[in-house]
């Protein structure tokens, strides 16, 4: 939470998509920016602080989660004000650059066209207005344009735009900070570990006059912009391209009641008809016993992000955890992402889940690694993200990036096969895969910048990342 003068600002995270939602109140009326589709954390904050919602505000058609916008104005008889250019399904306030809606007597958010992450995107900022009605900007809030040392990607509509928008993000950017005080707080939408945002940064606020010291979007010519982040974006995943569809269309607040319980048989039945049954416990307990053909996609870690990027859409999924507790994560999880409803799901232990014996692989360090490639031949698989194998590579390595790792199981070559990524989370993912398809894997759990430390040859440059 930040207080400033009169307001208040409720900032609602979620971590796993790397995304932020907002409340802001003045003590008695309040506005929200960007909610998630579980609206629930958002009545829940409006009740504790007694404050009543008038206006919910959206930046842009979202394409990394599926929006709580329309239903949270549905359930609280708000406004819901959406770009009037963009087109959609359902009815709203249309707002347009440069109008500005009054939100109880103490606050004015004026909405300023910052066109780059979508051609329609809008930014909103926020005055206060004091008792002898004097206008005091206060923040500004950007959605998917200026994020905190970086902005929004400009390549989510498909390549034909992407020269056109990310021009659009550079003129956008500097809109923002010519037309606002340096002092205004920036609070972005994305940007804290969305692939919604060009490039990652470890702050968690900022200012207009502190992006402008250190953003490349304000430090640097629009042609050095364009070129390196141009050259810095890698892949986005596969679900993005349902969620601006959904977003359009006005979706419902999710039902986040239990689904049917599954028996072992059942869940064998689901996993021979080609359904996903998803083991949501760490990587380290699923790499100790875990049912056949079950896939590891850890709580632990971006388990909506992950899932939704390798699945192909629409094919059920069964949820199994410790605790039931655990699955309705699990399942709030998914919702957001417009996995509306799991097809069943089984709580306990492992043993419960399959009518045989439990399977189980290795863990390992990358330095478990150094020492077998000098007594054995083995398959070492990199499922990083191309852009970071080519950034620093073990030797020898095949990379096949886990996104498409469901789809490619059959080029893995013969033989035992190692699976790394940078961190261990995605080599878990992956060897969950290649033992369900009947491989001899060993998952390692490690972080890659080890990898040299271990003595292992290395290509490249090696600059790990995260997952």
């Amino acid at each position: 939470m930040t207080d400033s003068q009169a307001l208040t600002v409720r900032i609602i995270e979620t971590p796993s998509l790397g995304d932020r939602s907002y409340l802001v109140h003045d003590g008695t009326v309040a506005f929200v920016v960007d909610p998630q589709r579980d609206i629930d954390r958002v009545l829940e904050v409006l009740q504790a602080d007694g404050v009543r919602l008038t206006h919910v505000f959206e930046t842009h058609i979202h394409n990394d989660y599926v929006t709580g916008g329309f239903a949270l104005a549905e359930a609280t008889g708000a406004a819901y004000l959406v770009n009037a250019a963009d087109e959609v399904s359902f009815a709203r306030t249309p707002i347009a650059d440069d109008e500005v809606v009054q939100v109880g007597p103490a606050m004015r958010v004026r909405a300023i066209a910052t066109p780059g992450h979508t051609f329609t995107h809008l930014s909103y900022a926020v005055s206060t207005i004091g008792d002898d009605g004097t206008e005091e900007p206060y923040a500004v809030f950007t959605g998917g344009s200026l994020l905190y040392g970086a902005t929004g990607r400009p390549d989510l509509l498909g390549a034909e735009h992407t020269d056109t928008l990310v021009r659009h993000q550079h003129a956008s950017a500097h809109r923002l900070a010519d037309e606002l005080p340096d002092a205004a707080e920036v609070y972005p939408t994305h940007g804290f570990g969305s692939f919604c945002s060009a490039s990652q940064s470890d702050a968690t606020s900022s200012t207009l006059g502190q992006e402008k010291r250190s953003n490349p979007v304000l430090t640097q010519d629009e042609e050095t912009y364009v070129r390196e982040l141009l050259a810095g974006l890698s892949a986005w995943p596969a679900y993005y391209a349902h969620m601006a569809p959904r977003n359009s269309a006005g979706p419902q607040a999710p039902d986040l009641s239990p689904v049917d319980t599954a028996d072992a048989g059942e869940l064998r039945r689901r996993i021979e008809a080609g359904e996903w049954v998803v083991d949501l416990r760490t990587r380290t307990a699923f790499a100790a016993g875990h049912a056949p053909g079950t896939f590891n996609f850890g709580l632990d870690g971006q388990f909506a992000t992950y899932l939704g990027w390798l699945i192909e859409w629409g094919t059920p999924v069964t949820l199994l955890g410790e605790t039931s507790e655990d699955v309705a994560r699990a399942q709030r999880e998914l919702v957001r992402i417009g996995i509306d409803r799991p097809a069943a799901q089984a709580t306990g232990d492992p043993t419960s889940w399959t009518t045989g014996e439990l399977t189980s692989y290795p863990t390992a360090t990358f330095a478990d690694l150094a020492q077998v490639r000098h007594h054995r031949r083995v398959v070492v698989l990199d499922v990083r993200r191309t852009d970071e194998h080519r950034a620093g590579a073990v030797e020898g390595a095949l990379n096949i990036p886990l996104h498409e790792l469901p789809r490619r199981t059959g080029e893995v070559p013969a033989g035992e096969v190692w699976v790394h990524c940078a961190a261990g989370y995605r080599a878990s993912i992956g060897a969950s895969f290649l033992d369900a398809a009947g491989r001899t894997v060993v998952a390692v759990d490690d972080a890659f910048d080890q990898a040299r430390a271990a003595g292992l040859p290395m290509v490249g440059t090696e600059e790990p990342d995260a997952g």
